[in-house]
C-alpha cells in the first residue's frame, strides 16, 4: 500500500507556504491535517467561534473532497479549542454538520499556533 499525498502546497497567513499536505490517502483511510478558519485568501476569517467553526469545517470538507470523501465518511475527529468557554457554541455548529452517524471525537483546550479559536483534524474511511 502506498500513500497518496493530496492538495499540494497551500499558502497560509501572509502567503507563507504551509509545509504539509491537506490530506493523505492510505488504503481506505484519509487523514486530514488540522484545519483552522483560513478563508480563500489565506487569512483567518473574522468573527467568533461560530464563524471560525463553520470555516474550519468547510476547510475539512474541501480536504476530504480531494480524496473523494465527504463528512459522512469521517470516523474520528480531533478538535482543539483556544477557549473552553466556546465549547457549547462549537458543539452546536459541529452537530449541524454531522446530523446522522457521529464520528468518534476528542475535544480539548489548547493554545493554538496561530491566533485561531479552533483547529479540527479528521480521519475518514472509504472503501
Amino acid at each position: 500500500m502506498s500513500a497518496e499525498f493530496l492538495g499540494g502546497t497551500r499558502a497560509g497567513p501572509g502567503g507563507q507556504p504551509l509545509p504539509f499536505s491537506p490530506a493523505v490517502k492510505a488504503g481506505p483511510f484519509v487523514f486530514v491535517s488540522g484545519q483552522v478558519a483560513l478563508g480563500d485568501n489565506g487569512e483567518l476569517v473574522s468573527g467568533g467561534i461560530e464563524e471560525q467553526t463553520r470555516q474550519a469545517l468547510k476547510n475539512v470538507e474541501r480536504a476530504l473532497a480531494l480524496a473523494g470523501c465527504v463528512l459522512g465518511d469521517v470516523v474520528k475527529a480531533t478538535v482543539w479549542l483556544d477557549d473552553a468557554r466556546d465549547f457549547w457554541t462549537f458543539n452546536r455548529v459541529y452537530a449541524e454538520h454531522f446530523p446522522g452517524n457521529k464520528p468518534a471525537r476528542s475535544t480539548t483546550q489548547a493554545k493554538l499556533m496561530i491566533d485561531a479559536k479552533i483547529e479540527i483534524e479528521v480521519i475518514a474511511y472509504r472503501t
